[in-house]
């Protein structure tokens, strides 16, 4: 039984293309997917940020000498094509989804607006949410912790490869150990890089507590919305 009635799930644009180094992995893609109807059938509100890493990434063309607004903003409309994508998926497996961008684009998304999103939830459908913030310097980790503030979410998470927050790399120490749960205050002391500097000060502030999870594992997502031992929360 879920105890999570409106979450707000962050996925990364890596996420998406799994083993292979650019794109979509349709594997798992439909392992996403799969998780996402699973929590949806249990009654659970599903919004969705989307990041654009797979296709491109804003900070990373300004590394190469691109203008950073111009960048960023092709690194928004990464996150609308990964958005559509996902749409795409979820429609295939019989979930209900809409797509809702920051950036304006006639025919691809509807423009964000609170109150909409929120009656599509309400009424079972999957919202994806495309084009980060709609404004440069500005990662898809505050673009996530921004709609869910604004969607009343009762949790936000973030899927990422590894599950939770660790010590240490877990990948280079073997000593390191997992944290079952933190403050927001100690995860920003610590370092821990789980999210931006932005991100964390509006979850904070707003009171909207995270789970950092593993979207690799098999039944990960409804473990963390029943309350179930998985990952690492971060609490005020």
């Amino acid at each position: 039984m879920a105890v999570c009635r409106r979450i707000l799930l962050k996925l990364s644009g890596e996420a998406l293309m799994g083993p292979d180094a650019f794109g979509y992995h349709a594997a798992t893609m439909q392992g996403m997917v799969a998780q996402i109807k699973e929590v949806s059938e249990l009654g659970v509100q599903v919004a969705i940020v989307v990041g654009g890493g797979n296709l491109f990434r804003g900070a990373t063309g300004a590394l190469s000498g691109m203008d950073r607004a111009t960048a960023d903003s092709m690194g928004m409309l990464a996150t609308v094509m990964n958005a559509l994508a996902l749409k795409d998926a979820l429609m295939a497996a019989g979930v209900e989804a809409r797509v809702q961008t920051a950036v304006t684009i006639a025919h691809v998304g509807e423009p964000f607006e609170r109150d909409s999103a929120v009656r599509h939830l309400e009424a079972g459908r999957v919202v994806i949410f495309g084009g980060g913030t709609g404004n440069p310097f500005f990662t898809t980790d505050t673009a996530s912790a921004l709609r869910g503030a604004e969607i009343n979410a009762d949790l936000m998470l973030k899927a990422t490869k590894v599950d939770g927050v660790y010590t240490a790399d877990p990948k280079k120490d073997p000593l390191a150990t997992r944290y079952e749960q933190l403050t927001f205050d100690e995860a920003i002391a610590r370092n821990l890089g789980v999210l931006d500097t932005a991100a964390f000060a509006l979850c904070r502030e707003q009171k909207l507590p995270l789970c950092v999870f593993s979207i690799f594992k098999p039944g990960a997502l409804r473990r963390v919305v029943a309350g179930e031992a998985e990952g690492t929360h971060v609490v005020i």
